[in-house]
């Protein structure tokens, strides 16, 4: 009786044992089916969001800007775009006007010091940027004495400084503008909100929404054209205030090498 006992135990251990592994089995193979699955509707979900947010990313831009109105979102368009034309040139200009400094002095000593005054002056005079202008205009007084190169550095500075900032003044105008024109659309908007209030005799979400949107978007759009001329502006001073130190710089240099050079 025993041995039977223990004969069905081990038989049902066995069946359940069994039972579990292919249980097991099954529930692993059902779990990774439904994983693949998801992970295929997620890349298919993530695949459908991006063609979706692709395509209409213009077509939502357009339509806000419609929606703001054009009496108030093309002024801030147009101040954006001559904002930036400006800002673009005079990034061009500071490109252009930036050379490597220490080589042309380099140069401009070595030529000085075997060919002469002329010499040196033509150096100048085929070299970009406001340094070599400065001293083009330093040794143009170089028979005046050291007095005279040194105001004609110091005043030409000045000029060359003058010409660098050039522009500066409309990129900061729009940036004021912006904002303005902005708050303006804002106020017209909600002026037209109550307007519809007192038409309506209600105050009601869709009566005052077309006022409302019309406000934000017209502000939106004014501190975005705000801040992008903004960033480029600080740019700009940034460039402007590495040429100027780098004229300086040279400047000071010029006065000794020609102080060097008129004891020989």
């Amino acid at each position: 009786m025993k041995k039977i006992s223990m004969f069905l135990a081990v038989a049902v251990l066995g069946t359940v044992k069994s039972f579990a592994q292919e249980a097991a089995a099954a529930a692993t193979e059902a779990a990774t089916e439904v994983a693949a699955v998801a992970n295929e509707a997620a890349a298919a979900a993530v695949d459908a969001e991006t063609e979706i947010a692709g395509e209409t990313m213009h077509q939502v831009l357009m339509q806000k800007f419609l929606e703001g109105g054009w009496g108030w979102m093309l002024p801030v368009l147009v101040c954006l775009v001559i904002g930036l034309a400006v800002a673009i040139e005079r990034m061009l200009y500071l490109s252009f006007a930036n050379i490597n400094t220490k080589k042309f002095i380099a140069k401009f000593e070595e030529t000085l010091n075997n060919e002469g005054v002329e010499a040196a002056k033509e150096l100048c005079r085929n070299t970009r940027g406001p340094v070599a202008s400065i001293y083009f205009q330093g040794l143009d007084r170089y028979d005046q004495g050291m007095d005279a190169v040194e105001k004609a550095v110091v005043s030409y500075g000045s000029v060359q400084t003058g010409q660098m900032e050039s522009g500066l003044s409309w990129i900061g105008l729009f940036i004021a503008l912006s904002p303005m024109l902005g708050f303006m659309g804002t106020v017209v908007g909600m002026i037209e909100a109550f307007d519809q209030i007192q038409a309506a005799g209600d105050i009601s979400p869709t009566v005052v929404a077309g006022g409302i949107k019309v406000a934000l978007l017209t502000t939106l759009m004014g501190l975005i054209a705000a801040v992008i001329l903004q960033l480029f502006y600080n740019y700009i001073i940034s460039k402007i205030d590495n040429l100027v130190n780098a004229m300086e710089d040279a400047s000071i240099t010029l006065v000794d090498i020609l102080t060097a050079y008129n004891k020989k």
